[in-house]
Order: C-alpha cells, then sequence, then structure tokens
C-alpha cells in the first residue's frame, strides 16, 4: 500500500485521544435507587433543545442541565418538571451543540469533523466518527481541497445515536494509533468508561485535552435531535473535534468519540461521547 507523507499522517491516524493520569481502580457506580429511576422516567419526556440529564453519581440524585439558549419560561417549566421529578436543575454556562465546523482534518458534506478509530471487519478497513458528521456527507476526504478520498459512508445514526462508519476507499495508510500533537500512541482496544476515570480526548480544533469522566448514561437534547447513553466529562471541546476519540493514555484503550458539548477551551466546557463499545457492536467490526 502506497504511505501518504508523514504531513498527513495526523488525519489518517486522526484522533483517538490523549494521554490522561495512571488507570486507576474504578470507581463504585452509584446506586440505581427507586427515587433516581423514578426521575429519569419524568426526565426522559423533557425534548427542550438546550438541555441534558443523567444521573450525578456525586450526589446519587437525577441532575437536569440547561444550557443559556433556554428562555427564562422554559427554565421556570423546566424547574417545576425537575420539582415533580425529585431531581436538580443546573445551569450549564455556553450553548450544548454538536461540534462541526469547517476547517481541517476529516472533510465531507461542507463540513469538517475528527476521525475517531481506524476499525476492520475481516480485511476491510473503516473508520468510525460522529454520526452527525456522517449524515452530512457520503465521501470524506483528508483535505479541504477534497482531492485526497479517505472513503464512503457506510453507515450512519443521528439523531437517538451519534456514530458513523466510513469505508476506507483510497490509499491512505491507516494505522490503529492516535495522533497526541505531534506523535502517535498505539491503541490497544475498546473498553467502558468509569465514574471518575481520568480521560483525554483528541480533536482537530483544540488537540489534546485531558479531564475525568464525570456521569455514564446521560442524555443531550441538540437542537437537532436527542442522543441517549452518553459518556459525560469535564474536557473542553470545540467545533471541528467532533468525532475525536476519548481514550485512557496509560493503556491505549479507546472509550468513546465525541457528539458534543458546551463552553469552550478558552473558560472551559462540558463534554459528551458515544460509547465506542456500542458503535463496535452496532457495525459488527473491531479495533484492529
Amino acid at each position: 500500500m502506497r504511505r501518504l507523507p508523514l504531513a498527513l499522517l495526523p488525519l489518517v491516524a486522526l484522533l483517538l485521544g490523549l494521554p490522561a493520569p495512571a488507570h486507576a481502580a474504578p470507581a463504585a457506580p452509584a446506586p440505581h435507587t427507586p427515587a433516581a429511576t423514578d426521575a429519569g422516567t419524568a426526565l426522559a419526556a423533557v425534548r427542550t433543545a438546550g438541555t441534558a440529564w443523567g444521573l450525578d453519581p456525586a450526589t446519587g440524585r437525577m441532575t437536569l442541565t440547561v444550557d443559556d439558549t433556554v428562555p427564562a419560561r422554559d427554565v421556570a417549566a423546566l424547574r417545576a418538571t425537575a420539582a415533580r421529578a425529585g431531581a436538580v436543575l443546573r445551569h450549564e454556562p455556553g450553548v450544548l451543540r454538536l461540534l462541526i465546523a469547517g476547517g481541517q482534518a476529516i472533510y465531507g458534506g461542507g463540513g469538517r469533523c475528527s476521525l475517531g478509530a481506524n476499525v476492520r471487519s475481516g480485511s476491510t478497513y473503516y473508520f468510525v466518527t460522529a454520526g452527525h458528521c456522517t449524515r452530512a456527507g457520503a465521501t470524506w476526504y483528508a483535505n479541504s481541497a477534497q482531492s485526497s478520498v479517505l472513503g464512503s459512508r457506510a453507515g450512519s445514526s443521528f439523531p437517538g445515536n451519534d456514530y458513523g462508519l466510513v469505508r476506507y476507499t483510497g490509499l491512505v495508510a491507516h494505522p490503529s494509533a492516535v495522533y497526541t500533537y505531534p506523535g502517535l500512541v498505539t491503541i490497544n482496544g475498546a473498553g467502558n468508561a468509569y465514574v471518575g476515570q481520568a480521560v483525554c480526548r483528541s480533536g482537530s480544533t483544540t488537540g489534546v485535552r485531558c479531564g475525568t469522566v464525570t456521569g455514564l448514561n446521560a442524555t443531550v437534547n441538540y437542537a437537532e435531535g436527542s442522543v441517549a447513553g452518553l459518556i459525560r466529562t469535564n474536557i473542553c471541546a470545540e467545533p471541528g473535534d467532533s468525532g475525536g476519540p476519548l481514550y485512557a493514555a496509560g493503556t491505549g484503550v479507546v472509550l468513546g468519540i465525541l457528539s458534543g458539548g458546551s463552553g469552550n477551551c478558552t473558560s472551559g466546557g462540558t463534554t459528551y461521547y458515544q460509547p465506542i463499545l456500542e458503535i463496535l457492536a452496532a457495525y459488527g467490526v473491531t479495533i484492529p
């Protein structure tokens, strides 16, 4: 296979997360009390754009968050909903949005996203990224001029989920690795995230950023639709980082791919990720 110049490796190896502190023992999950279950049932009916909900493992209570776009009248109604459900209402600065923008990295449908992980089924190779990215374009390229083809869309799921699959058709090398600005780190497999885990993510706009997992099974109501079952972290991201990987540096294990978030990398933010094991199972692929 003809190899691409090193300058394009960031694109090919593209985002698969970044260094996180040593792997600590998994924290015990917060118990799912009947009250939390009832609250989750009530909050599942919330479809207001700019909201997200999930269990706060620190308190054991369900939390409903609202971003800056939710009007005051809706906040009042959501506060009443949260109160009836026994949940906590919290404001999350910024705007919950899908993180896609025009620029550099992997290009398709007039936008830019970040490659998540290289995967395969037998001898056929693919990469995964965010579903709101693959929904926008059928053919994906390694450059903004769209002269270096990466591959063609083989699957896409958004909203509900947020993952997509692209089959490699071009001659770009695709190692099982993450680009670490600079450098490459080998990816050894995929796994589940746990609350309190030290993690990093890599994206084509803001590079490598690290933090911790702050929640699991979160639901986010984007303006474009709702996505459930997401990993929540306190790591920032910006448009163009979408689709990039969340991973544990010490083990080289991929945990998820970036769906969206709020805030930015100047003042800080919150990000949400589609669990990688769900994606692999949905498409019947493995990490090489």
